[in-house]
């Protein structure tokens, strides 16, 4: 059941990150769901694509689309009280890798899969909705530029397994790497933490 909330949860946040991505391009409703739709269930349809799970999981269980349906209905009824909150979409998205990445890495664990492919399915997983979305709204996804996204991802799923070590109630080896994802997020943000680009000087010769 804490497994449950943990998906539903993210699902939400991501649909509302989603449709203030999309209002923030204003397009229209049907442009609005198909943005928040993919962004919700984008890293969980290509990680149940790579463990080969037919049908994804949103196709056979019919809450996820009603959840996401909700969520752009309250979005979308409550614009005028989130569009002028700044951060609201990094605060959705932040929520949203932070549920996602335990979500995608217990996946892989009940596959059995080995920790560091759990990891990598779990930061997949957390990611690539946000992918989808920032493409679809002619954006360079956050994942590719210089924020701590993807990493805080990675470390939120080392620490499930660093947990898993102990004996730890099963209640907090979930929560605790959520809270690990979200916290390396926000101090990134705060601090202006950010991993180095590689680029070449124009004035650079060679």
């Amino acid at each position: 059941m804490f497994y449950f909330t943990i998906e539903i949860l993210g699902t939400i946040s991501f649909a509302i990150s989603g449709v203030l991505t999309a209002m923030n391009k204003r397009l229209d409703p049907f442009g609005i769901f198909i943005v928040a739709f993919v962004t919700a269930l984008g890293g969980g349809t290509l990680r149940d694509l790579l463990l080969g799970v037919g049908p994804v999981t949103w196709l056979v269980d019919t809450t996820y689309m009603y959840v996401i349906m909700i969520s752009v209905v309250f979005a979308v009824a409550f614009r005028e009280k989130i569009k002028y909150l700044r951060k609201s979409l990094f605060l959705f998205d932040t929520l949203g890798i932070g549920l996602y990445t335990v979500v995608g890495v217990e996946k892989g664990v009940a596959a059995g899969l080995t920790p560091v492919m759990c990891v990598a399915l779990g930061t997949i997983t957390a990611s690539f909705g946000g992918v989808i979305r920032d493409i679809l709204c002619n954006e360079i996804p956050i994942i590719f530029r210089k924020e701590v996204y993807a990493t805080a991802c990675i470390a939120g799923g080392v620490f499930y397994f660093v947990l898993k070590a102990f004996p730890i109630e099963k209640d907090l080896v979930f929560a605790l790497p959520i809270l690990v994802v979200i916290v390396i997020r926000l101090l990134a943000v705060r601090f202006k933490l950010s991993l180095p680009t590689v680029y070449r000087s124009e004035k650079d010769p060679n």
